[in-house]
């Protein structure tokens, strides 16, 4: 069985695991409990009474099935397609992405994002920017870069330096570009 993803291994395991739970809740007898091990000591005082034996589970009568747990598990696995979606194999995972990154290219460059109202950067337009300038329509950014710029009053000798003297200015280095 291939999985696809690690939250796909997740949904699995629960669904598992929420199975057997269930399973094992309603089948209305379970594995017999034993005494705990005594790792070679012994209790000091009265001995306690030992527990009472679980009595045998009924035998079935004569044409009813008594599933084990392998069995239910094993029904469960039957039901797993029906309810998982199907999944590629790996060429046809590899042609679907094949097919999207037909029409994209990574450029390299450099385009400063703009400042939005909240103060943080936006770097969507300079990626749309930095792809529109090699001819395609938009782009996402996939590495940026920082830097702190000051006006040259900081490098006055003596003078204090005031908070607005530098800003620091995002850039966009690569982008994924589309058509």
């Amino acid at each position: 069985m291939m999985v696809r993803s690690g939250s796909s291994v997740l949904r699995l395991g629960t669904l598992i695991v929420a199975a057997l739970s269930l399973l094992l809740s309603s089948s209305g007898t379970g594995w017999p409990q034993s005494a705990p091990p005594t790792l070679g000591l012994q209790e000091q005082g009265p001995q306690a009474a030992p527990p009472p034996s679980t009595p045998a589970p009924s035998s079935p009568a004569s044409g009813e099935e008594n599933p084990g747990l392998i069995h239910e598990m094993g029904k469960l696995f039957d039901k797993l397609p029906s309810i998982l979606p199907p999944i590629k194999s790996p060429s046809e995972t590899l042609d679907d992405l094949s097919r999207l990154a037909k029409p994209s290219a990574m450029i390299s460059g450099r385009a400063v994002c703009p400042v939005s109202a909240n103060g943080a950067p936006d770097c969507k337009p300079a990626a749309d920017q930095l792809c529109q300038s090699k001819g395609y329509k938009e782009g996402r950014s996939l590495n940026t870069d920082s830097a702190e710029k000051c006006s040259a009053k900081v490098l006055i000798p003596g003078r204090q330096r005031k908070p607005d003297d530098c800003r620091t200015d995002t850039v966009v280095t690569s982008a994924l570009c589309q058509n």
